[in-house]
């Protein structure tokens, strides 16, 4: 695999995580949060269509798979796609600096354990 392909790869998995802790930020905004207060659905949609930053989020997943796409005409999948396993400790790792989410030990191991099995796999 190229140096061009393996940045294509982190890339797309960056891209990703970014857009899952720009989509939690959304959905932790004041009006979403006071829509699922008043429990109606249309008010619900209504926020979460309003929200700048769920339009951010899902504009970074769709730039993201576009990446990814490039990706895929270039390596097998079953190459590419143990790489995404990265995703799981830099979203962790967003969530923690960004949203200032605390991770205990478990879920930090737990993590981490995930993330090496799909390495190994990627490794054969």
């Amino acid at each position: 695999m190229s140096l061009t392909t393996l940045g294509l790869i982190i890339a797309s998995v960056c891209l990703s995580a970014i857009a899952q802790v720009v989509l939690k930020a959304g959905m932790s905004g004041t009006r979403i949060v006071a829509a699922f207060a008043r429990d109606t659905p249309v008010d619900v949609a209504l926020a979460i269509i309003a929200e700048p930053l769920i339009w951010l989020g899902l504009t970074l997943y769709a730039v993201g798979a576009v990446v990814w796409l490039f990706v895929l005409a270039k390596v097998n999948v079953s190459l590419a796609y143990p790489f995404v396993g990265l995703g799981f400790l830099m979203t962790m790792g967003f969530a923690i600096a960004f949203l200032g989410e605390t991770v205990t030990p478990a879920r930090a191991i737990g993590t981490c354990l995930v993330a090496g099995g799909v390495l190994l796999v990627a490794l054969k």
